[in-house]
């Protein structure tokens, strides 16, 4: 009995044995049948490469299943180049297209104006209107008439006969200040209010007016919404002290774009303006903060309505160094200016149609760049 026993053990460890090697030996098949059947990773990359390649050229290509006759083919390590030779070159294009707006398209205006829809404000006195006035109407002004208003002091026969009603007398004190200055300002508001036209721009008797650029630039903004437009002379706010009655004070700080440079307002936000800024109003308000009438409408914008000043380094100053602004980028400025700037003479460096003797402004020979057809630029400038 114990012998039968020991038999059936025994035979029962040989067969367990024996099931055990033939499982381990059809596992070994099947992990060998998957290995073979999973391509290496290189001929998974190629093939992710070359159906990129293969979706821009649209190209068939041969079939990449055998992975002997991927390694021995020339063609698969060239695609491999071509497509990061294409992703880089097209990586450069966006680059150079975002470093320079100009490549960039531009995007279209936000409204169609024309010079017609602004009405621009010249400041000057009498004393001025042969050394500074005539400049201007021989250059921009000439071109311009319909759109330009002169605000002066004093009676003029020969004005009035160059530009009829569109000289204006403020009957404001000739004197260059803050009261005399707020004066002519309140003036220059009422009759642009009255006018109806889009745009308010105001600059003084020693700037040029570019109305191309001048239309470029307001066309991307709406005249219906709150915009004030232009550069100041500052590199802070300005601090002044509000009076409110009483004895009462405080300070209040303010950016503005400084006269000098020129600037612009949109008729929607003159019109908000219209408590502190019409009639007799103007001058209460520049009383209020006792300063000259640029930092008065700044105040009025800024402090009192809340909206923010649109900086533009495209009108310019006396207060500035002009001759940093280069000749190639002349035609994209709206306002130039020439005076005295660190006790030298200040203007802009250009080689134009006359000598500095003759044109010490230079407006002269930029009137002559940007519309050589004018009759008395030379003829070599056309």
């Amino acid at each position: 009995m114990l012998k039968t026993c020991g038999k059936r053990f025994l035979l029962s460890i040989v067969g367990a044995t024996f099931t055990c090697l033939v499982v381990l030996f059809v596992a070994q098949l099947q992990q060998r049948n998957q290995v073979e059947a999973v391509p290496n990773g290189r001929e998974v990359g190629m093939r992710s490469l070359q159906s990129l390649e293969s979706h821009d050229t649209q190209e068939p290509q041969r079939s990449q299943s055998d992975p002997q006759q991927q390694d021995s083919n020339p063609e698969q390590g060239k695609g491999f180049s071509a497509y990061f030779t294409k992703l880089t070159r097209s990586r450069r294009e966006a680059e150079k297209t975002e470093s320079n707006p100009e490549v960039a398209t531009e995007k279209p205006p936000m409204e169609d104006i024309t010079p017609n829809d602004i009405f621009i404000a010249v400041k000057t006195t009498k004393k001025f209107h042969q050394s500074r006035l005539e400049l201007l109407l021989d250059t921009w002004i000439s071109r311009n008439v319909q759109q330009t208003y002169i605000f002066t002091d004093g009676e003029d026969e020969e004005l009035k006969k160059r530009i009829g009603s569109h000289a204006i007398n403020t009957n404001c004190s000739a004197a260059h200040s803050r009261q005399a200055l707020s004066c002519k300002m309140a003036v220059e508001y009422d009759k642009y209010i009255e006018s109806g036209k889009k745009w308010f721009c105001h600059v003084d008797d020693d700037n040029y007016v570019n109305m191309r650029t001048l239309v470029k630039l307001l066309s991307n903004y709406p005249h219906t919404q709150d915009i004030y437009i232009g550069k100041p002379s500052l590199d802070r706010p300005i601090e002044a002290t509000e009076r409110l009655g009483d004895n009462l004070m405080r300070p209040v700080n303010f950016w503005f774009a400084t006269g000098g440079a020129g600037f612009c307002i949109s008729r929607g936000l003159a019109l908000k303006m219209s408590p502190w800024a019409s009639g007799g109003h103007f001058m209460n308000t520049a009383e209020k903060i006792r300063l000259p009438d640029d930092c008065t409408i700044g105040y009025i914008i800024e402090s009192v309505l809340g909206v923010k000043l649109i900086r533009s380094n495209q009108f310019h100053s006396h207060l500035e160094n002009l001759q940093q602004v280069p000749k190639s980028e002349l035609h994209k400025q709206v306002t130039l200016s020439y005076g005295m700037f660190e006790n030298k003479r200040n203007a802009i460096i250009m080689n134009g149609a006359f000598p500095v003797e003759e044109d010490p402004s230079r407006f002269k020979s930029v009137h002559c760049l940007l519309y050589p057809d004018t009759p008395w630029c030379p003829s070599y400038v056309v």
